[in-house]
């Protein structure tokens, strides 16, 4: 069970979200990839984004940062930040946005990254096209910028390339390009899943440490659910496209309402270790777009299916603050 931790004192429902998706579906052709997916991220604060791969999380975060390539398209919905509809909007104005009010670290930063250009010139170039500055004082800030995200010896680094540099320090430089303009929104997909233990926790501290001083919303996008515990101040389980539970962190930890999220909690180690039994898993895979079931798209693998699941349950309050969208979970059961 993660740290008891208190909600941002601004993610109150009177305060504008930083980014709200309403109704969000993605797909190609006949086929929807991310069905009706709805979310909001406070200032300040961080929703982690769970599921198995296949559930179309990082679909989501590519559609909320326009950055669908054909033949996947945005089928319905919106998608605004700070009030600012961006459905829609072209590819110049979304340019415009990306980098200095919203930004994206991705789970590759060896692919990520320009492995023919310096990485002090990749970080500078954020600040020359957003902030209008010239090229000296832009590698100035950069190497500022790798310094403060933990590279040692920044000013000789900011020289190097991407080939020369480890994993953990490239993803650290990606940090620093997303937050060179100190943008009100930073999507981060499984970004720490490659690295090791020691580095991950490290890139996780700084994350939160940067995000407190700054103020930005994140959302982090992860399978893992002890990275969960560790920064969420609230989740949003996703399944087959669908979002099936949301709630404050510790309360998704402690009273898990559907069956697909006490199943990720009966896998994780702590699971095992309290129950002195082999580990448990879910049967089966997330089934492919073409192919769900009617209904529930979980039902071909859930303990409690029953002939009801067969039509597709709408989320409902659970808990205070938590919905669940499960027929067999609710304030009464």
């Amino acid at each position: 069970m993660p740290a008891t931790r208190t909600p941002p004192a601004d993610t109150a429902p009177a305060v504008e979200p930083v980014l709200s998706i309403d109704g969000l579906s993605v797909g190609t052709g006949n086929v929807d990839i991310v069905i009706d997916v709805s979310l909001a991220v406070a200032p300040g604060e961080t929703l982690c984004l769970v599921g198995e791969s296949g559930c179309g999380k990082s679909l989501t975060c590519l559609a909320a940062m326009g950055l669908l390539a054909d033949p996947v398209r945005l089928k319905a919905g919106s998608v605004s930040l700070q009030g600012r509809e961006l459905t829609g909007l072209d590819e110049k104005h979304l340019r415009q946005i990306r980098g200095r009010d919203m930004a994206m670290i991705f789970q590759d930063p060896a692919a990520s990254l320009n492995p023919v250009q310096r990485v002090g010139r990749q970080v500078a170039e954020a600040l020359v096209v957003h902030e209008g500055l010239g090229m000296r004082a832009a590698m100035h800030r950069a190497v500022e910028l790798l310094d403060r995200v933990g590279i040692v010896n920044a000013t000789s680094r900011a020289e190097a390339y991407p080939h020369q540099l480890s994993g953990g320090m490239c993803q650290r430089v990606m940090i620093a390009m997303a937050l060179a303009c100190r943008p009100r929104l930073i999507i981060a997909d499984e970004s720490t899943t490659a690295l090791d233990v020691t580095t991950q926790a490290q890139i996780l501290k700084l994350m939160k440490t940067l995000q407190q001083e700054t103020g930005t919303a994140m959302i982090f996008v992860t399978h893992d659910l002890s990275v969960v515990a560790e920064i969420a101040d609230r989740v949003a389980v996703m399944y087959s496209g669908r979002i099936v539970e949301t709630g404050l962190v510790d309360d998704i930890f402690d009273h898990p309402g559907h069956p697909y999220t006490r199943g990720l909690m009966d896998c994780r180690l702590h699971a095992l270790s309290a129950t002195s039994e082999r580990l448990a898993a879910i049967a089966g895979t997330v089934p492919r777009p073409a192919a769900r079931p009617s209904g529930c798209a979980f039902r071909t693998r859930c303990p409690k299916a029953a002939e009801r699941c067969e039509t597709l349950p709408l989320p409902r309050g659970f808990a205070a603050g938590q919905t669940v969208a499960c027929h067999f979970s609710g304030p009464a059961q």
